[in-house]
């Protein structure tokens, strides 16, 4: 006999076993099928049927397999970095032009020419005319060079384990299982791993001087650290009595983990090439500032006299919201900007589905991320980074690899247990070849 689908309950009796009989689920005389025993709502039971205990253990409620994140895992920072194989532990920077000094500008001052002189500040009239046929290594005339130093960076190693037995991969398969619980927990793990690294990259500064966190060091040098400088730090270890938001006396007396960077010190004694452009006022509660127009395009024009052209703008949506607040009041509106990303220096053809469109401020993509520290006893908006990309990457020396064994693939005694292991690695760090390209604003409400 022909069996037609008419209704819902037909279809649920089409699927799990009430058409021609149920031999499955019985109890009490009854036959049962999903719509037996005890339901989603108690007060519908199955006509004829009882409040009897026993039958609430017919009724299996039938989950699905799709899992569904309650959390948010976007990895905006991990992903705007520029990726470049690691090709060597270091580089050397020149720290100082042959004569003019080491700012922005070129220094012109009153030193005169002498013998091993240093030319920070020459005279206007002292910076290389001579007159014709002049002597070589005479006044007016000498040796000169530039200064170099050298700056190195470590791989990091970035790894996340996981187990699961041989018999939940296998109960998972029947009943209302998720079915292939490998391929779901590696998903979900892949997701993590990168969210993770995203976290490193935006660690809050003030975590390097925690002594609690010995093993800091061990994760990416986060933006935090590599966009900072001498003044901020000094500012992070006074600011208030007994409210310092790091426990060094000073920036001198601060640890190697928040002071040094790429095996360099000079940060924590004073001024420094190191040092990025950090806009942050008084970091105790009352110096908290409020993000105005003003700020932000006095950053720009600083990083741009110093020679970088910021890339991109990463903060928190809320400070893109007060951003856009503020435009708005002054009958002005952010622009939008399709972003066409690279890979391997690989570009996305314009007009195919391969960008995406962003906020800017004076044609900067302005990219949120959901995990931007507020630096500050009374910050309220999150911070914002401006960076130059063209100096600033991260270095893989391995990029991320999923491994796995256990007694599924005839090998319980490589993980010593009965069941599985999987793992995902990644080894990389931050670099970055020019600080005073790189700027930050902290410490805004």
């Amino acid at each position: 006999m022909t069996k037609y689908i008419n209704t819902i309950k037909d279809l649920e009796a089409a699927t799990y076993g009430m058409a021609g009989g149920n031999t499955l689920l019985k109890g009490g005389g009854i036959v049962g099928g999903i719509n037996s025993g005890f339901q989603h709502d108690a007060s519908n039971l199955l006509a004829g049927g009882s409040t009897a205990t026993n039958l609430s253990s017919l009724y299996n409620m039938v989950y699905g397999q799709k899992i569904w994140s309650m959390l948010n895992q976007e990895i905006n920072p991990f992903s705007i970095l520029a990726k470049r194989p690691y090709t060597s532990s270091g580089w050397r920077v020149m720290t100082k032009r042959p004569m003019g000094g080491d700012s922005a500008a070129f220094g012109i001052g009153t030193t005169t020419w002498a013998a091993n002189n240093a030319m920070d500040a020459p005279n206007a009239d002292e910076i290389g005319g001579v007159s014709e046929n002049h002597s070589l290594s005479s006044t007016g005339l000498q040796p000169i060079a530039p200064e170099y130093a050298t700056l190195y960076m470590s791989p990091k190693i970035v790894a996340h384990q996981f187990d699961y037995s041989e018999l939940a991969a296998e109960m998972a398969k029947i009943d209302d299982g998720v079915g292939d619980l490998r391929a779901l927990i590696r998903e979900d793990m892949g997701k993590f791993h990168a969210e993770v690294q995203s976290k490193m990259i935006v660690m809050p500064l003030e975590h390097y001087d925690n002594a609690s966190y010995g093993d800091i060091e061990r994760n990416y040098t986060s933006l935090m650290k590599i966009v900072s400088n001498n003044a901020e730090l000094t500012e992070m270890s006074t600011a208030g009595v007994g409210s310092a938001l790091i426990a060094s006396a000073n920036a001198g007396a601060a640890p190697d983990q928040i002071g040094q960077i790429y095996g360099n010190n000079s940060r924590k004694s004073g001024a420094s090439y190191i040092d990025a452009v950090c806009d942050f006022g008084v970091y105790n509660a009352a110096g908290v500032r409020s993000l105005t127009l003003t700020r932000l395009n006095d950053l720009i024009q600083n990083l741009r006299t110093n020679g970088g052209t910021p890339k991109v703008i990463l903060t928190g949506y809320d400070t893109i919201q007060t951003i856009g607040d503020l435009l708005q009041s002054q009958e002005r509106f952010m622009d939008r900007k399709e972003i066409i990303p690279t890979h391997s220096g690989v570009k996305g053809v314009k007009g195919q589905e391969v960008g995406f469109r962003v906020a800017t401020y004076f044609d900067i993509p302005m990219i949120p991320c959901k995990d931007m520290p507020k630096t500050g006893q009374g910050a309220a908006i999150s911070d914002m980074l401006f960076l130059d990309t063209d100096h600033l990457w991260l270095a893989v020396m391995k990029p991320t690899q999923y491994f796995e064994d256990g007694i599924t693939h005839g090998n319980p005694f490589g993980v010593n247990v009965l069941g599985n292991r999987g793992l995902f690695r990644t080894m990389g760090e931050l670099g970055c070849t020019f600080f005073k390209g790189q700027g930050k604003i902290t410490n805004l409400q």
